[in-house]
């Protein structure tokens, strides 16, 4: 179990007792399926249902749904960004790489926890209808709808929190996933010339304000 525990030393202490506690083969057996994919958050991802011994709740099962369509429209986002030849300035490149792998590892953790439940890529339409036709031609479109994308993805985390309560394990890593979408937010402003921040308290955003504002760039 030495590996797995270091994969999991990212995660809450407590966390980790309860899954090893539980049955420490899951995690290894977890870790064997994601090969070398394997992390903390997407071992405790696979493992957590059985050794809970439970189905996620209705209401976090939405929350988790739901955060999948956007991590599913941001993982499309960068990796189309990536692939347009010439779009990406060279000395950014290594930016939006990592910030692309972070959005793919978000998919593959929100699809393990909800398994048969999640929801496959939905089409999109990263012009959002033509009104960003250069959106993949023109780098400054192109970082705008970034900082949109991330400053999005911020406020619905936060604004979903309160639903996850009762899974303090979910909440946990959904937590995780905001903060680093944070600093994905604050690296691509800074990219393009604002500031990092708005004012001193961010706010939340609804689910229904959440959609209207993806609904766009769904085909």
């Amino acid at each position: 179990m030495k590996t797995t525990n270091n994969l999991l030393s990212t995660v809450d202490p407590e966390i980790t007792e309860r899954l090893t506690a539980n049955d420490g083969a899951l995690l290894s057996s977890s870790m064997l399926k994601l090969g070398a994919l394997a992390s903390a958050p997407l071992v405790l991802a696979m493992a957590s249902q059985q050794a809970f011994g439970q189905e996620l709740p209705a209401e976090i099962t939405d929350v988790l749904v739901f955060a999948l369509t956007l991590e599913h429209i941001e993982d499309a986002f960068y990796r189309s960004g990536l692939d347009a030849p010439g779009l990406i300035p060279e000395k950014y490149v290594g930016i939006f790489n990592q910030i692309g792998k972070h959005e793919a590892a978000h998919v593959a953790f929100l699809s393990a926890a909800l398994g048969d439940k999640a929801i496959h890529r939905p089409a999109l339409d990263l012009t959002a209808g033509g009104t960003y036709a250069d959106a993949l031609t023109n780098f400054d479109t192109y970082l705008t709808l970034s900082q949109t994308f991330e400053d999005l993805g911020v406020a619905a985390y936060k604004g979903q929190a309160a639903n996850l309560i009762s899974n303090d394990d979910i909440l946990t890593v959904a937590l995780q996933i905001h903060s680093v979408e944070a600093r994905h937010a604050a690296i691509v402003r800074k990219i393009g010339g604002k500031k990092s921040w708005d004012s001193a308290f961010d706010e939340p955003m609804s689910k229904e304000d959440v959609l209207a504002a993806a609904a766009p760039f769904l085909a």
